[in-house]
């Protein structure tokens, strides 16, 4: 919903003495008008006049929130920093379609949480409403971008997911002075901005510089009969080796996350494990659960004296790995190799690059009394690893 009350498109708009934004408007005191003055004892000649405080808002910045209920007047507040980019969609083409490049399209869609690559390759049209919202927010976000309603549409754990996404977006493409209006204050830790209007009470807060997202509570459970929920989900096949050990992750009593994992077969590795299938629910994506799930696996199986070994052809999280110092490149790492399985998108044989790392956090992580080994560790096992 608008801040319809203060828009100012049919409104006198003006300055006062200390620089405010006042904004009037006459309305006819009918019949209708004045029934609502007699019955709440109420008065008024018809002539309207709102003031709004103008933000003194620091003139360089990453992301800049402006938050406080409908009808406080964010949207006008908004106008100071910027015109929102009217987007349109052919219903032709795929999202993935819509941008400058191939490369930029798959770069823009991620960074904003939007990890369901068989959904980019669909119209705007039949997306869900938060995929859309996702498929809107990757056009729009680029330096001085102001953007209205934000996450008003989307459930609130898309809302997260999505505030995270952008705050990463702004820091890792360097964008500046993005401005962002909501009426929901549960973004705000999310979203990290560098700076806070609130309409309600009119003060601006300035943050620092250090990004603390909060953490959420998973309840990981090992089941076997919860594949079928995620199998469409998953970027590439939705078909599952039944030996497979599958585990489940639960966000309060939603489960939003599914990974399994296989003995790998080989002649010179021992006790090693490969992963088999790993897929976060779409109004999940962007929070890391991904990341945090095959690392749970890698954390239990080198626990247990065992090694873990992933491939992936998904960009985001094969890049990942690549700057981790959590996990190690193999030699097959970023090679070419022909994918010919079909899989839920019916593909056709083509060369595809594949990212394949083992999962290494942790080596040595005592020393040989069974003392915990630090950064600093001079213990015979830390000297050889450096």
């Amino acid at each position: 919903m608008k801040d319809f009350l203060f828009s100012d498109d049919q409104m006198d708009v003006s300055k006062n003495a200390d620089n405010d934004i006042v904004l009037k408007s006459t309305v006819e005191v009918d019949e209708s008008v004045q029934y609502v003055l007699d019955k709440f004892d109420l008065q008024s000649d018809g002539n309207i006049e709102t003031v709004i405080k103008r933000i003194k808002a620091p003139s360089l910045f990453g992301v800049g929130l402006i938050v406080g209920p409908s009808g406080s007047g964010k949207s006008t507040l908004l106008k100071e920093f910027g015109k929102e980019e009217a987007i349109t969609w052919d219903n032709a083409k795929a999202v993935v379609s819509h941008f400058d490049n191939p490369k930029e399209g798959t770069e823009k869609l991620m960074s904003v949480g939007f990890n369901s690559v068989p959904s980019w390759l669909k119209p705007f049209h039949v997306l869900s409403t938060g995929e859309k919202y996702r498929c809107l927010l990757a056009r729009q976000l680029k330096s001085n971008a102001v953007i209205d309603e934000f996450t008003s549409v989307v459930d609130r754990n898309v809302a997260k997911s999505m505030s995270k996404g952008v705050r990463k977006s702004c820091d890792k493409d360097g964008l500046r002075n993005v401005v962002i209006c909501s009426c929901h204050y549960d973004i705000i830790d999310w979203l990290q901005p560098d700076w806070i209007y609130d309409t309600l009470t009119e003060t601006l807060t300035l943050r620092g510089s250090l990004r603390q997202f909060p953490k959420l509570e998973i309840r990981i459970y090992e089941d076997k009969s919860k594949w079928k929920i995620f199998a469409k989900h998953h970027y590439l096949d939705g078909a599952i080796n039944k030996a497979s050990f599958q585990f489940v992750a639960y966000l309060g009593n939603d489960p939003v996350g599914f990974i399994s994992y296989l003995p790998l077969p080989s002649g010179t590795l021992k006790n090693a494990w490969r992963e088999h299938r790993l897929v976060v629910m779409p109004d999940y994506q962007g929070l890391g659960l991904g990341k945090a799930l095959t690392e749970w696996v890698g954390d239990k199986l080198r626990s247990e004296g065992k090694r873990f070994y992933s491939k992936t052809t998904h960009p985001k999280l094969g890049e990942y790995r690549n700057r981790s110092d959590k996990w190690r490149n193999t030699g097959k790492n970023g090679k070419i190799r022909t994918n010919n399985t079909g899989g839920s998108m019916n593909q056709k044989t083509r060369n595809i690059k594949c990212y394949s790392h083992e999962y290494v956090f942790g080596d040595y992580l005592f020393t040989e009394d069974g003392v915990p080994c630090d950064l600093f560790c001079e213990c015979k096992k830390c000297k050889d690893r450096k």
